[in-house]
């Protein structure tokens, strides 16, 4: 406004200087000095306002000089603090919310070191922020720290097992669960293996490689298991080795039986109304069923409350065992024997499907068979024939046969034949005399047969016998029923070739 103010007087001191000049030109020396007079204060007035237009710039850039530092010191002055709220309560006022943080993760380190075996939670889940910016404000971190411990509260946190429905124990994590029903299905998966082996064929010298693979196709819990994370208590927190033994045994408590004057395996078994197996398995001290009076036996039946059901699919190469054709010579005393050409036994590769409950071999299905050596027949000579003698050729004794066991151990025990089902007649596997039809406690009803060339054929488990001892059979003729009498689990053929003595694999000598 001073600016504006001087330039308006200033045109009006210069009109009033232009009307006094004109004064001069009339030559009144009087006017003329009057008028330079007025000049000079004119002028004079002029430096006046000069300095007062110059007195308000500066007063102007000095303002504007004061407000930018002054918008420039608040800024700088400007802070960020938050506001910390437990839920919808105020615990205080910190300068940043990794205080906190780092005051929580101190807290969970505390409660691991007070608790190891049990998982601790606070409830920093409810925790939240509020951020505010003004003047030179300031938080309190260590007043807000103090207010938030005493507004965090600790609980034990922990899963629980539960099978069927019915609870087994709480552990102390998800991690602790799994890890323990791995551990329970570890004990059954079998371990993946393919190994192969040279054997010399008997025969022909011939060297075939003779190799088993096992591929796990399944494995998993027959129970419904049920995992679920509950609130609970230090207290309640349940061992892992505990657990497992649970799952494992069920609970059952053991028992123990002292032999007795007069007690045999198969006895005591009958008595407990147990599996003669579960004694050989609990007491692996036991040797061709020798028991003394005062042995102290293990009878107890585990029952598991988890059991794992195992899928196997078994690649295995079996021998065929060679035939031998028989020439009759007269000239040759009876069942004298003169081989003219030495046969070579064959290879075949036969796949399983075996499924297991908790180790216990519950079916075995043959998946596949094919013939990699075919077998070349022998050639001999003997004695006239006479009735009762075998061909050396055998044929399935059951009709649509179909196998369930197959030969070598099972069970850690060896199995000295096949397991067969079918139809119920049984038929004599080739030609030959009845040495034996009776019952055991082993094979029940059954019935053994000799070729009369070194061959026996047995056939177990019988529950109707056709034959008697010293009949002559003919092959296919029916000598018996299916049954499931003495050590079975279910009606089958226990059927059984023997060399000189010595069991061999049936499915060497069968042909599909």
């Amino acid at each position: 406004m001073t600016v504006f103010k001087g330039t308006n007087w200033i045109k009006n001191v210069f009109a009033k200087t232009s009307g006094a000049v004109k004064t001069i030109r009339l030559g009144n020396l009087t006017a003329r000095m009057k008028s330079v007079g007025m000049i000079d204060r004119s002028i004079s007035r002029l430096g006046v306002y000069k300095k007062q237009w110059l007195l308000g710039a500066g007063a102007f850039g000095l303002l504007v000089s004061m407000s930018v530092g002054g918008h420039l010191y608040v800024k700088e002055n400007m802070n960020e603090v938050y506001h910390v709220y437990v839920g919808n309560k105020e615990a205080g006022v910190v300068s940043s919310p990794k205080v906190v943080e780092r005051f929580i993760e101190s807290k969970y380190e505390q409660l691991e070191a007070e608790n190891p075996n049990v998982h601790m939670v606070l409830n920093d889940k409810d925790i939240t922020y509020k951020s505010e910016r003004a003047f030179k404000i300031q938080g309190d971190d260590q007043a807000a720290l103090k207010a938030l411990e005493g507004m965090l509260t600790a609980k034990a946190v922990g899963v629980e097992i539960r099978v069927d429905g019915k609870l087994i124990g709480v552990v102390k994590d998800q991690a602790t669960a799994e890890s323990i029903l791995n551990r329970i299905k570890q004990k059954f998966v079998p371990k993946q293996k393919t190994e192969g082996k040279v054997i010399a064929l008997s025969a022909g010298g011939q060297n075939l490689a003779d190799s088993s693979s096992t591929r796990l196709e399944s494995a998993e819990f027959v129970e419904n298991v049920d995992l679920r994370r509950v609130d609970t208590s230090p207290e309640a927190i349940a061992d892992p080795d505990k657990i497992v033994k649970k799952l494992e045994t069920g609970d059952v408590q053991p028992t123990k039986y002292i032999v007795r004057e007069g007690d045999c395996v198969s006895c005591i078994a009958e008595k407990f109304n147990i599996s003669k197996q579960i004694i050989y398995e609990n007491n692996p001290w036991i040797e061709n069923d020798m028991i003394r009076i005062g042995d102290e036996l293990d009878l107890t039946v585990l029952q598991p409350t988890l059991s794992v059901r195992t899928v196997e699919k078994v690649v295995e190469n079996q021998v065929i065992e060679h035939e031998m054709v028989y020439e009759k010579d007269d000239s040759l005393r009876l069942g004298q024997v003169k081989v003219i050409k030495p046969g070579k036994d064959g290879l075949k590769r036969v796949t399983f499907r075996l499924t297991k409950e908790n180790g216990n071999l519950m079916q075995e299905e043959l998946l596949d068979e094919v013939v990699l050596v075919k077998p070349v027949p022998g050639l001999a000579k003997k004695g006239t024939k006479i009735v009762g003698e075998g061909t050396g050729k055998f044929a399935w004794p059951v009709v649509g046969a179909r196998l369930t066991s197959s030969f070598g151990k099972r069970w850690g025990r060896m199995h000295k034949g096949i397991d067969l089902v079918g139809n119920r007649k049984i038929l004599a596997s080739d030609d030959g005399k009845v040495v034996y039809a009776g019952y055991d406690e082993g094979y029940g009803n059954h019935i053994i047969i000799d070729h009369q060339n070194g061959f026996r054929t047995l056939y177990g488990h019988l529950s109707k016998l056709n034959v008697v001892e010293g009949q002559i059979v003919e092959k296919g003729e029916m000598i018996g029923q299916m049954g499931s009498t003495g050590d079975s689990t279910g009606t089958h053929l226990h059927f059984e070739i023997q060399k000189n003595g010595v069991p061999r694999n049936p499915m060497g000598y069968l042909s599909r």
